[in-house]
């Protein structure tokens, strides 16, 4: 039953590097949230480059801040090569405390950077502190293996600040499949404010297309942004060129970021194949899961939650660099028997790949698996923001009686 919250607003920042992994979570919080709160208005700071391709429902929309892309090898720099990357930056820094300042939310949610892209959200957080603004980590339940994520956090003195600043960490899966913050020394005040809401439920859109996925049978390989997926999709296509018994259809999605020599290469071999059609990009992902035998990708968090949702077999084969948050996801995940793995390595054996490309579609579904695994964590952060929004509009309703 939809509730009514009169003038509620809710920020979120989303910064976006690398991927649309970041901007998508956001989207589906944010989606869930307007469903079961009319009144509500929710506003996501992202600098993905890509925001506008996206459908947003009403009472959500976006706010674009200057585009930074993060290197494979790690560092980040501008996407404007003309504008040096601390322009960029401080351009980023003045946006998000502007857009703070004005749109004044009862709530801020900063997806998984604490201190936001160099410390750019630390302003903002310091001044929404002070103005009463509920202020929330969303954190992957992988963020990335436990002695580099300590080493980068330390660096930057960032579980001080979590302290400072956090009122509320919302972990985005269940405590018995990983802890984003394992093997690192965490403050009491810290892990009290963890709160494990669950993997993301992921639907088809009320609005879905009439002939939108494919017909028939077909297997979806799917990288994400594809900015390093080229080398996944290479395999699978060499995978089919040597193995004349690898029959299945197959749709590819390059993603958006892939670098367009790239992309042009694997589209001019993948069209040599009868069995592989290949689209660059698609904004409406869920309904192409939805409809596919298998899932074959490199596991980043939103399509192992829509490969979860849908209950789809899947093959996956992570980044292993420069963060292995996908290696641990797979592993993980892999030996709960929820999906299938191979390492980039060997994945690069075609013979191999081919052979558990057709073992795919006749894979057990991960719910045969789950052992009662369940993705709440839509209907849980509902539940928590429903209850502070409960507790604000008593605190107005009763600021209004004392002045009467």
């Amino acid at each position: 039953m939809t509730r009514r919250f009169e003038d509620a607003r809710i920020l979120m920042y989303s910064h976006d590097t690398f991927g649309l992994g970041h901007l998508r979570r956001c989207r589906a919080i944010a989606h869930a949230l307007v469903e079961d709160y009319s009144g509500l208005q929710i506003l996501i700071i992202s600098g993905a480059t890509i925001a506008g391709a996206f459908d947003y429902r009403a009472r959500v929309d976006f706010v674009k801040i200057p585009s930074v892309i993060k290197l494979r090898n790690g560092e980040y720099t501008s996407l404007d090569r003309h504008i040096e990357l601390h322009e960029t930056l401080k351009m980023r820094q003045s946006i998000i405390r502007s857009t703070a300042e004005t749109f004044r939310p009862d709530i801020f949610v900063v997806d998984k950077e604490p201190m936001g892209l160099r410390g750019e959200v630390e302003d903002t957080l310091a001044y929404l502190k002070t103005h009463g603004t509920r202020l929330v980590l969303g954190l992957r339940e992988i963020m990335d293996a436990p002695h580099l994520l300590e080493e980068e956090w330390k660096r930057r003195d960032t579980m001080r600040k979590i302290e400072q600043f956090y009122d509320s960490i919302w972990v985005y899966g269940p405590p018995d499949f990983y802890d984003p913050l394992v093997g690192l020394d965490v403050p009491v005040a810290v892990r009290d404010r963890m709160n494990f809401v669950g993997f993301l439920q992921r639907s088809v859109p009320h609005d879905a297309l009439p002939g939108h996925k494919p017909e028939g049978d077909y297997i979806l390989v799917t990288t994400g942004g594809g900015g390093d997926g080229a080398d996944l999709i290479h395999d699978v296509i060499h995978a089919y060129q040597e193995d004349p018994e690898l029959t299945h259809n197959a749709l590819v999605v390059l993603g958006p970021y892939m670098p367009a020599k790239q992309r042009n290469k694997l589209i001019k071999k993948g069209s040599k194949i009868p069995f592989i059609k290949i689209i660059e990009f698609d904004n409406r992902m869920e309904e192409l899961i939805a409809g596919a035998r298998g899932v074959v990708s490199m596991g980043g968090y939103n399509t192992y939650c829509e490969i979860l949702s849908f209950d789809k077999p899947a093959l996956i084969v992570p980044r292993l660099q420069p963060r292995e948050e996908q290696l641990i996801r797979a592993q993980r995940a892999s030996a709960l028997g929820l999906v299938d793995m191979l390492l980039p390595q060997e994945a690069e054996e075609p013979l191999r790949l081919a052979a558990a490309l057709k073992a795919l579609p006749q894979r057990a579904p991960p719910s045969l698996r789950a052992n009662g695994l369940r993705l709440e964590g839509l209907v849980h952060i509902s539940e928590i923001v429903g209850e502070w929004l409960d507790h604000r509009s008593k605190e107005h309703l009763a600021v209004v009686k004392r002045s009467n």
